[in-house]
């Protein structure tokens, strides 16, 4: 490693790591290999970033194969070692970094930030509850400070000062079509992403991961059979997708088999698909349900391509058809009141969408301001530290 250490930072060079393993990977994985991406394009617009790069960081993959996975992004691809000698700013997202990297990086004058955009305090505790693979590690690595997003201000922003000892800064969510729009381009030729208007029988469906108790497909599932029961003649069919591994799983078979909407042959459970994908293909609206985790690239997608999103996140209460909390009645009343007024009021609801997506975008001045005055920060703490000891 080299010494970065700038009094006054110019022309800086910032890296966002990232997990990249050999043989088959995708930005559809997660949603951070996404953030990662909207983020590294956010830096390119600052005026104080002279260079933004993704380090590979974890996994046993390397640039190259990054490369396979990671085409759109607009910078280079660097492995760590080239990380330390060529950044400034290191921002830990995708892929953790060695404590002794991060010591050897701080020594030598470089700004160390843990960007942290999943629920870390829910899968944390179900990981070591539930003995299951390790998660986020508090490995006692020297952050200078920890960035995470305005969903997990409630239950995680206290948890990592604590466990860290090191500020924290809620940052504005990323987000752009750029990806969605170069996979829809590729659908083939009689497959069109995007709401199309008119029918009367919906295909609903939902996408939660289900591997986390903060995004599960129970209440909207629930949702929907409420719908159902209200008005048996509407719904075509309901597709439950990331459920394939609950399958057999004697407690979600019992929950499931007790809805109408499995009694009635209305519901399949599916593998995981790309909402993209599936969308143009059997799909009119999006029922979804979060806990504590409100801000979903999954929104986003719906919203951009016009359908219908039945949801609870309080972030985008003005868009999409909102229930409040666990709701299934309202959920149920929610989805009717969409299949009632979406195509009537569709130019309406495009405009809000894109009012908001506008607002998660990487090129959006105030998102472009607000990292770079967190970055601009690190660098003013010091110097204030500085002339505090220095009797200034």
């Amino acid at each position: 490693m080299r010494n970065t250490f700038r009094r006054r930072p110019e022309n800086l060079r910032v890296g966002v790591s990232i997990v990249v393993r050999k043989g088959d990977q995708s930005l559809w994985e997660n949603g951070i290999f996404q953030n990662c991406l909207y983020l590294v394009m956010l830096l390119m617009r600052s005026p104080r970033v002279a260079q933004a790069y993704l380090v590979a960081a974890g996994g046993d993959g390397d640039p190259q194969d990054a490369h396979a996975f990671a085409e759109d992004a607009p910078v280079p691809i660097i492995d760590l070692r080239q990380a330390g000698e060529t950044l400034d700013v290191m921002i830990e997202m995708s892929a953790q970094l060695p404590a002794e990297w991060i010591n050897d990086f701080r020594r030598q004058g470089g700004k160390i930030i843990a960007a942290h955009v999943g629920n870390d305090y829910v899968i944390d505790v179900e990981r070591m509850n539930f003995d299951k693979a390790p998660g986020m590690l508090v490995n006692g690595a020297p952050y200078h400070e920890i960035w995470t997003l305005p969903q997990h201000l409630k239950t995680c922003a206290p948890y990592y000062q604590a466990a860290f000892r090191a500020p924290v800064r809620v940052m504005p969510h990323l987000w752009s079509p750029v990806v969605l729009n170069r996979a829809v381009a590729r659908l083939p030729a009689d497959q069109q992403f995007g709401y199309q208007p008119g029918r009367k029988h919906w295909r609903l469906a939902m996408f939660e991961p289900n591997i986390c108790m903060v995004k599960t497909s129970f209440i909207p599932m629930l949702c929907c059979d409420v719908a159902h029961r209200m008005r048996p003649d509407f719904i075509e069919h309901v597709w439950v997708y990331n459920t394939f591994h609950l399958r057999t799983h004697p407690s979600f078979v019992m929950f499931a088999n007790s809805l109408d909407i499995t009694k009635h042959g209305l519901a399949s459970f599916e593998g995981r698909f790309p909402l993209y994908q599936v969308m143009a293909q059997n799909v009119d609206a999006v029922v979804s349900h979060h806990w504590e985790n409100g801000q979903n690239y999954l929104y986003y997608e719906a919203l951009h391509g016009g359908y219908p999103l039945i949801h609870n996140s309080e972030f985008i209460a003005d868009c999409g058809y909102y229930y409040p909390g666990f709701d299934c009645e309202l959920g149920g009343l929610a989805i009717l009141r969409a299949l009632a007024e979406h195509d009537a009021a569709l130019d309406d609801y495009r405009r809000r969408a894109h009012k908001l997506l506008a607002g998660l975008d990487p090129g959006n001045e105030e998102n472009v301001r607000a990292y770079t005055e967190a970055i601009l920060r690190l660098y003013e703490r010091e110097e204030s530290t500085v002339a505090r000891q220095a009797g200034y």
